[in-house]
């Protein structure tokens, strides 16, 4: 069910549009166990006022939990929440002001759509005229100002997120909380619907922790990604950053698509891969040897050549560029991506020479 909850009244703040409007939430070494299960372990983030942070990571992360945490409806074991500096542990789901959309809907269906966002305005002894209006101004931000008078079950599924996104905001929380909200929508609503909330989170300030399993809405909507394994966080970046210069070799194959190739180091600050050396990033192994190294799909180059190290196996289409499936000496299988035009020649069965720019700083991993 969609909750909003809210602490005071609604009083000067309705109308806000983002200065200062969202507050600074910490989560300081927040540890979770569910019998022997242990979902969360001294978790510690950051979120400043006004961002939106997207936790991303595999089913059983912990990822949720956090998020029900910060909304009050999980206790932790240790640690403690703040939200302007002020501890909320101890707080009630609904004494503290916050809203939160979960991914169903779970509207009212005796209510029409502004009957549902004005709810929450109701529930604080807010006037019918101020509600009517708080409630029309949200439908209108959301795009649904036609359907004001339609029951739940006269809407879309996209149309009823959005009234439950509505809902949510109306009380114009200091924090949103979104657990995984696009996920049972089709993936061109998915699009149109991210991109709303992130304009309309830019647009009010309001501070927000999104979950969700989907790496293309973390990416493209989040300031910045926190990707979590086994409770833990293995690193918070800016979307390009954590792509770019992952720091584990976990993120590096969670996010986006990760070649694995064979590889050997000497030591330094180098390693050898497919006959070029290239700088390491981050901590170099331990030992010298055969190690796996890590390189996405666009840092390779491919060309058709007689005798080259690589046979094609499959390409895919994927509009401006096209990714092609190699397999190379070793039975080692490999992607690159190439664009379109250039890859229209490399059909299947081409022998094609892989290669890799000397100056692309990569991850190594031990040998798999």
């Amino acid at each position: 069910m969609t909750t909003n909850t809210t602490a005071g009244t609604t009083a000067g703040v309705l109308g806000r549009t983002g200065d200062g409007a969202g507050a600074p939430v910490v989560l300081q070494a927040l540890s979770r166990s569910f019998g022997t299960v242990r979902a969360l372990t001294g978790l510690s983030l950051d979120i400043a006022p006004g961002e939106l942070v997207a936790l991303l990571g595999p089913s059983g992360c912990g990822k949720t939990t956090a998020l029900r945490i910060v909304a009050g409806f999980e206790t932790a074991d240790s640690g403690l929440v703040t939200v302007d500096g002020k501890d909320v542990s101890p707080v009630p789901a609904a004494k503290r002001d916050m809203g939160m959309v979960f991914q169903s809907y779970s509207l009212f269906p005796n209510m029409t759509a502004i009957e549902n966002v004005g709810f929450g305005l109701r529930m604080r002894k807010q006037r019918s005229a101020q509600r009517t209006k708080r409630a029309g101004e949200l439908l209108e931000m959301v795009g649904l100002s036609p359907q004001a008078r339609q029951y739940p079950h006269q809407l879309s599924g996209g149309q009823q997120q959005r009234v439950a996104l509505a809902r949510a905001l109306a009380i114009e929380p200091r924090v949103l909380l979104l657990d995984e909200p696009l996920s049972a929508l089709d993936a061109k609503v998915r699009l149109q619907l991210r991109e709303q909330i992130r304009a309309l989170q830019q647009r009010l300030g309001t501070t927000t922790l999104f979950v969700t399993h989907d790496q293309e809405e973390a990416l493209s909507m989040a300031d910045r990604v926190g990707v979590m394994k086994d409770g833990k966080l293995e690193q918070i970046a800016t979307p390009g950053e954590l792509y770019a210069r992952p720091a584990t070799t976990f993120v590096a194959e969670f996010v986006g698509t990760m070649n694995r190739l064979p590889g050997d180091y000497q030591g330094g600050d180098q390693v050898s891969v497919l006959g070029t050396v290239v700088p390491l990033l981050g901590e170099p192994p331990e030992l010298a040897g055969e190690v796996d190294v890590l390189i996405r799909p666009e840092g390779l180059t491919i060309e058709a050549v007689p005798g080259g190290n690589g046979i094609v196996t499959d390409r895919t289409f994927l509009g401006s560029f096209t990714r092609v499936s190699v397999r190379l000496s070793g039975d080692v299988a490999v992607k690159v991506d190439k664009t379109s035009t250039g890859a229209a020649s490399l059909v299947p069965g081409t022998s094609v020479q892989i290669g890799v720019p000397g100056d692309e700083p990569v991850l190594v991993a031990p040998r798999s």
